[in-house]
């Protein structure tokens, strides 16, 4: 095991009063879930060993255990981007930790750019694949556990997918069911670009997610997507991208994305 998943996992169950089994990273915007813990820990990122601070608008960078629908959750209030200059293996360095202090489970949540045209801004899409367009990979270089060649056919689980559809419907949540693009990053698509990813079968688009669900498959974990369509992506619209629509659109969905995940939370085993 990575020494510094090691040393993360010594300093955090220091501060444990019980063991988490579902671990959930919170995106741009979507942190707020992370208020709704009860009896909470709250770690800071900064202060936690091998752990970089999250410099992004609207994630906290912090981790936060404790109860939410009668389980024992770790919430990553805030994640770290390739964009911001950190290698792959720091990226997926939470994700690795989680699963050393007991996560089995794993909700990973973005905002992205609606690439299918018939997607709304405000549409919650449960992830049902995704296009790694990172041009590189977590699990290059040295084997950090787990076996070398991980199999990523049903990299989101079928049976956390059927949860999140049935609960969509239960709370009459307008959803969609799509494959996730994962970029680089931090410039936006460009118009050719987005229609590139529509033509090879991408749904919407994001600058996160994809690294980490390929660490969460590497571990074993079963882990469920959900996207948060906050824009149509460059040349559907006419009017150019900001960050700052990406955070006022999720603050618009915010109570339907705390409906939908706990519920889902609540019904997961």
């Amino acid at each position: 095991m990575d020494e510094r998943v090691l040393q993360a996992k010594a300093w955090i169950e220091k501060h444990l009063k019980s063991s988490p089994s579902i671990g959930l990273i919170l995106g741009s915007g979507l942190g707020v879930l992370a208020n709704e813990i009860t009896d909470p820990v709250k770690l800071d990122y900064a202060d936690i060993p091998g752990f970089p601070e999250s410099t992004v608008a609207g994630h906290e960078g912090r981790l936060i255990i404790g109860e939410l629908e009668g389980k024992t959750v770790v919430a990553m209030q805030g994640r770290f981007h390739y964009y911001e200059g950190h290698d792959m293996s720091t990226i997926v360095l939470p994700v690795r930790v989680m699963q050393a202090i007991g996560v089995e489970k794993l909700i990973v949540t973005n905002a992205a750019g609606g690439v299918n045209e018939a997607y709304q801004p405000g549409d919650l899409m449960i992830i049902n694949d995704h296009i790694n367009w990172f041009g590189t990979n977590p699990l290059i270089g040295p084997n950090a556990g787990g076996v070398r060649f991980p199999d990523m056919s049903k990299a989101y689980s079928p049976e956390l997918i059927a949860i999140a559809q049935q609960t969509a419907e239960e709370l009459d949540i307008r959803s969609q069911n799509g494959v996730y693009v994962g970029n680089t990053g931090p410039a936006y698509e460009t118009p050719a670009e987005v229609r590139m990813m529509r033509i090879i079968g991408g749904d919407a688009v994001g600058m996160s997610t994809v690294p980490e669900v390929i660490a969460a498959r590497h571990a074993e974990l079963d882990v469920l997507g959900v996207s948060c369509i906050s824009n149509m992506a460059a040349g559907i619209l006419d009017q150019p991208l900001t960050h700052d629509e990406v955070i006022e659109t999720t603050e618009q969905v915010k109570a339907d994305f705390l409906r939908f995940i706990k519920a889902i939370i609540k019904k997961i085993n």
